[in-house]
């Protein structure tokens, strides 16, 4: 990769991202599709109790991180809760009432909100509402990864065993 940034001129990034999550909370994951001149790279993650909201927000993160100097990015997302934050401007308002939303309660996930605001004053993001499990192939992709992490740490949590029936 060069880095055209030190010119003034940023390299341009496609990142498609998707969260997942097995029961809300409960076994989660995400995956990212980043595509930047003629190469592509997948990550994708999880946690064993989490949200898809959290999920959502990570797959960003991480596919955001995942840039090694600033660039220009169309970020790609089904998640209108991710997407509208920054292109209706909900993240300003958060802000500005000390992180409380409209209704006067604490915005959930500002841990995550937190990095994400870093990383889009990095980098020149334009944010892009897609429709999910529609035939967007990348966005498909990343459901499918983020699926894929959310059942194996479900398959890895052991069922709760009914300790009356055990015992009998």
């Amino acid at each position: 990769m060069v880095n055209n940034s030190l010119a003034g001129k940023r390299d341009q990034v496609i990142i498609y991202t998707d969260g997942a999550c097995s029961g809300n909370p409960g076994p989660g994951g995400w995956g990212a599709v980043l595509l930047w001149k003629r190469e592509e790279r997948r990550l994708e993650g999880g946690e064993d109790n989490t949200t898809n909201n959290r999920m959502e927000l990570t797959a960003a993160i991480e596919a955001l991180k995942a840039l090694k100097w600033p660039c220009a990015v169309d970020l790609y997302s089904d998640s209108a809760y991710l997407i509208n934050a920054f292109t209706k401007g909900w993240i300003n308002k958060w802000r500005i009432n000390n992180w409380m939303t409209s209704d006067k309660k604490p915005v959930e996930n500002q841990d995550l909100w937190a990095s994400l605001i870093e990383l889009d004053e990095k980098h020149k993001i334009s944010w892009h509402k897609v429709k999910g499990h529609s035939d967007d192939n990348f966005n498909s992709i990343c459901d499918a990864m983020a699926t894929r992490q959310a059942a194996s740490r479900r398959e890895a949590i052991p069922e709760p065993v009914d300790t009356d029936e055990a015992i009998s």
